[in-house]
């Protein structure tokens, strides 16, 4: 029965945050377009899918991925597992399994966004395959496991987050003038769906149980922040990515060229 009153409860609220979205394009369909829904038995059908599936999906969040994330960085942060009596401040260089905890969080969550699976693919099939999809989903986990530990380590520390989203922005804008034009939107578009469905709910957590444990921290000043993290470093991945391939390209070319020049 708790089960049941849990599923009803989230059902009911979600319900109740969907049906304005769904009220708005009923609206224009019929009041502004003026024309009839095309298969609304199979619009029905994907509005109960989704329903059900963002349901079950909070459902796992509260049960599951949040109190995990907690878990793990109380772990990590114990007194027993950093050698420090409790209460102890602790050097930062002894949360070493924290680091390497957010690294991979980072890069395993960010490789299996659904959100970022779907733009890969799309700018694979747009692109004629200059753009690799596979390669744009590992730039862009790789520059989400750099910032998640970043994050953590900002956490750890206590330095200021401004400090870090400042001089982020500043290597974005400096990026933007010499990266390849093609690929600045895209790299500005995967900084945002990195903070998605499957990752945000792990560092969140992960966040507010650093704080939680970390002697001094304030979770509210301190436990928020790591989804900025993951949002802006991909940024500069992605576009470090491109300018190493458009270097990379440039020096095969060269010799190439060169060869060319001595043989005529």
């Amino acid at each position: 029965m708790p089960a049941f009153s849990v599923f009803i409860d989230v059902f009911l609220a979600t319900l109740r945050d969907v049906l304005p979205i769904v009220t708005i394009l009923v609206f224009f369909q019929f009041a502004i377009l003026r024309r009839p829904l095309a298969n609304p038995r199979k619009l029905l059908t994907g509005f109960v899918y989704v329903l059900m599936g963002l349901v079950l999906f909070l459902i796992g969040l509260e049960q599951a991925l949040f109190p995990m994330g907690r878990l793990m960085a109380a772990q990590f942060t114990s007194p027993e597992f950093v050698g420090a009596a409790p209460g102890e401040a602790v050097d930062w260089t002894r949360y070493y399994g924290v680091y390497a905890f957010a690294f991979a969080v980072g890069f395993s969550t960010t490789v299996a966004e659904p959100a970022l699976i779907a733009v890969a693919l799309k700018a694979a099939e747009l692109s004629n395959g200059a753009i690799s999809s596979w390669g744009l989903r590992v730039a862009v986990a790789i520059g989400v496991a750099i910032g998640i530990s970043l994050g953590c380590f900002r956490i750890v520390t206590g330095i200021p987050i401004h400090y870090f989203i400042i001089s982020g922005y500043v290597v974005v804008v400096v990026q933007t003038f010499f990266a390849p034009r093609m690929i600045v939107p895209l790299a500005y578009d995967s900084g945002g769906v990195t903070t998605s469905t499957v990752t945000v709910p792990l560092v969140a957590a992960l966040g507010l149980g650093l704080a939680e444990n970390v002697p001094g921290r304030s979770v509210l000043i301190d436990g928020f922040g790591l989804i900025a993290f993951a949002s802006l470093f991909p940024i500069m991945s992605v576009m470090a990515y491109a300018q190493i391939a458009q270097w990379r390209s440039k020096r095969v070319r060269t010799p190439t060229k060169r060869k060319e020049g001595e043989t005529t």
